[in-house]
């Protein structure tokens, strides 16, 4: 049990899963503003696929500007290689 808990911690930390909760949030914030705007709920599905074609793309460039200026690439860990002979 103790294994299954920390498989989900780790999931919950890595920051694919963060990235799918921003994008999600996101999403959600679109469907909430389209179904005012149009007086009804459009639900999810319709919300994901206007917002993929309408805002993912910029999202996500401005996702990326944002966290690089958070780490900037000389502040990421190096990975060390290991040497041939």
């Amino acid at each position: 049990m103790k294994e299954i808990e920390t498989s989900r911690d780790f999931v919950k930390q890595s920051s694919l899963y963060q990235e799918f909760l921003a994008e999600r949030e996101e999403i959600l914030r679109h469907k909430w503003l389209e179904s005012e705007r149009l007086g009804y709920d459009i639900g999810f599905e319709r919300a994901l696929l206007d917002w993929i074609r309408k805002h993912r793309e910029g999202w996500r460039a401005a996702r990326r500007a944002q966290l690089q200026s958070m780490y900037p690439p000389h502040a990421a860990p190096r990975q060390h290689s290991v040497a041939q002979t």
